[in-house]
């Protein structure tokens, strides 16, 4: 997985958060597959199509947190992730 401080776009633009499809019960090899990047300051209720239920990794960038819910609509227990 890449650092939290590593994650930024092509261009240098800061990421929040990186969350992925794919998982492994080793360590170098979790990350992977599909990947859905959530920027800085992002409030998003709902998840992008095809992407419920499907998270098994994710990465957190510095001075970002990400807060999950159980339900869609922002109902239901909540978590939350920092780096």
């Amino acid at each position: 997985c890449p650092v939290p401080s590593a994650l930024r776009m092509p261009n240098g633009t800061r990421i929040c958060a990186q969350l992925y499809a794919d998982d492994s019960p080793y360590y170098n090899e979790c990350c992977a597959g599909p990947v859905l990047v959530v920027d800085p300051n992002s409030d998003v209720p709902y998840m992008p199509h095809g992407w419920a239920a499907r998270i098994s990794s994710l990465v957190v960038g510095t001075r970002c947190e990400l807060t999950v819910w159980s339900r869609a609509g922002k109902k239901g227990s909540s978590r939350r992730f920092g780096s």
